[in-house]
């Protein structure tokens, strides 16, 4: 399968070099790295990065995901203070914080995200934190957590259509990452709820139809839509390379059914460019 013209972006690694220092210098993982994501060099570039807490290997193994998978390494509990400070470094005014899932832990992870959190919105340049949770294993109370340390936004990626679930995300359940959606927006009306879909992975348009209506019933508010780009050989292969004109069909299609704003195109992430959901919907009220 050939590449499309508009699946052309290259690394540019050197312009990396300043924030590789900083995060190794605070010993400060990220996803961008650890996803091997196809913006990392525009995005360190910008003084940008989303920061990922709670070690670097996750209990779960998507198959599309290049996040090592294993067992962890025990939680470091200065990540907090580590996290500010990059912050800080950086003058981020709004910083998205993910973890890898960790069901090796009593609470998931929750009670390091509230810390994270919380020192983060002491900064003074922080305008938003986003957080881009797992799905705790559906733990309410880890969820509540969450909710507790009042982000502007709490995010959940859906990721793909139910029926390519126990292919892809055999550790996930479909219907448990939309009620993960519910449980935040019952708990807290202030917070807006955001998903991602990647599409690429064989699934058909009515699908994706589908799950951004099941998304929209779940309370999202935001919705991500971008181009599965496998992140190495051991990966789920791409099966479709997706037009230009089906990903705006899928924006109009969320638009219409009441999302606040949309982002979708070939290079588009969850966290990509985040705080510009917010600077759009300014323009659009």
């Amino acid at each position: 399968m050939i590449k499309p013209s508009w699946l052309n972006k290259r690394m540019e690694l050197s312009s990396c070099r300043k924030m590789k220092i900083l995060l190794r210098e605070l010993n400060i993982h990220t996803i961008c790295e650890e996803a091997l994501c196809p913006n990392v060099s525009e995005c360190f570039s910008l003084g940008v990065a989303t920061f990922m807490i709670l070690g670097r290997i996750c209990t779960r193994n998507c198959k599309f995901c290049a996040v090592e998978k294993g067992t962890p390494k025990p939680i470091d509990l200065t990540e907090p203070f580590k996290v500010k400070e990059a912050v800080e470094r950086l003058n981020l005014r709004y910083v998205v914080v993910t973890s890898p899932s960790r069901d090796d832990l009593e609470d998931k992870g929750a009670k390091l995200f509230y810390s994270v959190i919380e020192e983060v919105k002491r900064v003074k340049c922080v305008e938003k934190v986003e957080a881009l949770i797992p799905d705790f294993s559906l733990n309410i109370n880890a969820i509540r957590m969450v909710v507790s340390a009042q982000p502007q936004v709490i995010s959940h990626n859906i990721e793909t259509v139910a029926s390519l679930y126990k292919i892809l995300r055999p550790s996930y359940n479909y219907i448990d990452s939309l009620k993960v959606l519910e449980m935040v927006k019952k708990l807290s009306k202030d917070i807006f709820v955001k998903s991602g879909i990647i599409l690429g992975f064989g699934e058909e348009d009515k699908e994706v139809v589908q799950t951004i209506g099941h998304l929209r019933d779940s309370g999202c508010d935001f919705l991500s839509i971008g181009q599965y780009l496998s992140p190495s050989k051991n990966c789920f292969p791409v099966k479709e390379y997706v037009s230009l004109e089906k990903f705006n069909y899928f924006r109009e299609v969320a638009l219409s059914l009441g999302f606040l704003n949309v982002f979708s195109g070939p290079y588009v992430r969850s966290s990509y460019l985040a705080s510009m959901y917010f600077d759009d919907l300014v323009t659009t009220l």
